[in-house]
């Protein structure tokens, strides 16, 4: 992915989903039970050129994913909500965070759904 834009891929696994951040490595064998994938925000493409560019983007992808861990680590469901909210509004634009599924956030933080929708309503963000 385009490093030097602000979009990523929200990666849909069989029981969760993963956050693919710009500069983030997609496909190979990071992604090969993946099913389905769900664009977010200004998301580009590019492969890489060299065998550097590839171990970049493989760490990245092991940053973004480190992330979402820390959040999921909070034993409390609406505070991992909270936190995986925030932060996605810190990186991307209010329209683009409302607009993702409650199904995608809970699938990320494993919490259910309906969390999802009660912390974004407190939060003043339907989807």
């Amino acid at each position: 992915m385009d490093s030097h834009k602000r979009g990523g891929l929200i990666v849909f696994k069989p029981f969760h989903a993963e956050f693919a951040g710009p500069g983030a490595a997609f496909g190979s064998v990071f992604d090969q039970d993946c099913t389905g994938v769900l664009p977010v925000g200004d998301f580009a493409a590019v492969t890489p050129q060299s065998q550097e560019d590839r171990q970049k983007a493989y760490l990245i992808r092991r940053q973004w994913i480190r992330l979402i861990q820390q959040i999921t680590d909070n034993p409390e469901s609406h505070d991992r909500v909270r936190m995986l909210v925030n932060q996605f509004n810190n990186y991307f634009d209010w329209l683009t965070v409302s607009q993702l599924p409650d199904e995608a956030f809970a699938l990320m933080i494993g919490v259910l759904p309906q969390t999802v929708s009660e912390v974004r309503a407190r939060l003043g963000q339907v989807s």
